[in-house]
């Protein structure tokens, strides 16, 4: 087992080869190998002005917001409570008061 990384999570040095990836057997972590871990880190979430966002997060919508198939529109300064953060093109999943819910993306909105 020489010349293996130890496990990134456990510390420990019993690290073994399983087709292209690395495996601890005393946690179960699996990892590339290739793979820088800095990568791995969690992505940060960012709202219109650079502050952080974390799930949970009250936020306000700082542009008015046509709702796809429909004529509605979200308006400026609606408060969004309890904001999930999620992967994609639209990274915030939440529930609009008089809407429903919606995914928005993060550039339209700020931290309350």
């Amino acid at each position: 087992m020489s010349g293996l990384p130890p496990c990134p999570q456990c510390q420990s040095t019993y690290t073994y080869e399983d087709g292209g990836q690395l495996v601890c057997p005393e946690c179960g972590h699996e990892w590339r190998q290739d793979a820088p871990e800095a990568a791995a880190e969690a992505r940060v979430w960012k709202d219109a002005y650079g502050n952080v966002l974390q799930d949970g997060d009250s936020v306000t919508v700082i542009k008015d917001l046509k709702i796809k198939g429909s004529s509605s529109v979200v308006k400026v300064g609606t408060k969004v409570k309890n904001i999930r953060l999620i992967d994609g093109d639209h990274d915030i999943d939440c529930k609009i008061e008089g809407f429903g819910s919606m995914q928005l993306k993060s550039e339209f909105i700020k931290k309350a």
